[in-house]
């Protein structure tokens, strides 16, 4: 599968904002946003930025979206056109099934230092779902579902010493001592962190 394989700071620096891409690093002072909040590029502390088209703009929000929840292009169309499919605004859906898929709950769970951490844990098969196997970082998680740490994986990094560092939403739960963590309710919008403007990319789509 191809996968973004460049500095993931230049994504930060691109759009402008903090997207946690680098784990644990992207709440210190080496942050390279904080250190360099231009634009990447041998150009990008001297040029000066035009005012965006509206395409530029939504194509802006798009793209960032995608980067912070580190999935590829055609993964978020498929993700956009489910959303459309369901009932209330297609904005809120899309951002709901974003948090709901399987390696972001991983990693709002504290189990994975970042969204791409949490994606290889779940790629090499470390949890159960419903006290199933399951490797599948896109799969998106309902109301109810349980996932647990699998037993043989228990003793290996980052699972050895389960210290969560970051607060857990309130839609889930996880407890350290049984390694174990539960779907308590779907995500709403205010549940989600990130500073975008959904409407913006209802519109790229509706093009």
């Amino acid at each position: 599968m191809a996968r973004y394989t460049e500095s993931v700071c230049r994504l930060c620096r691109r759009e402008g904002q903090k997207l946690f891409l680098k784990g644990s690093r992207c709440y210190t002072n080496k942050c390279s946003i904080q250190r360099r909040s231009y634009a990447p590029g041998m150009h990008g502390q001297t040029q000066v930025r035009r005012r965006a088209s509206e395409y530029g703009l939504q194509m802006r929000e798009k793209q960032k979206t995608k980067r912070f929840y580190g999935v590829l292009e055609s993964q978020f169309r498929k993700t956009y056109e489910t959303a459309e499919r369901m009932q209330g605004k297609t904005g809120d859906n899309l951002l709901t099934l974003l948090e709901r898929r399987f390696d972001n709950i991983v990693y709002r769970m504290g189990l994975a230092a970042s969204r791409a951490q949490a994606r290889q844990l779940v790629l090499h098969g470390h949890f159960t779902v419903n006290d199933r196997r399951a490797d599948i970082p896109s799969m998106v998680l309902n109301a109810g579902d349980e996932i647990r740490i699998r037993e043989r994986s228990r003793s290996l990094e980052p699972f050895s010493d389960l210290t969560l560092t970051r607060a857990i939403p309130q839609w889930l739960a996880f407890d350290a001592d049984q390694y174990k963590g539960s779907v308590l309710a779907l995500p709403e919008r205010g549940d989600v962190d990130i500073e975008v403007e959904e409407r913006l990319i209802v519109e790229l789509y509706s093009r």
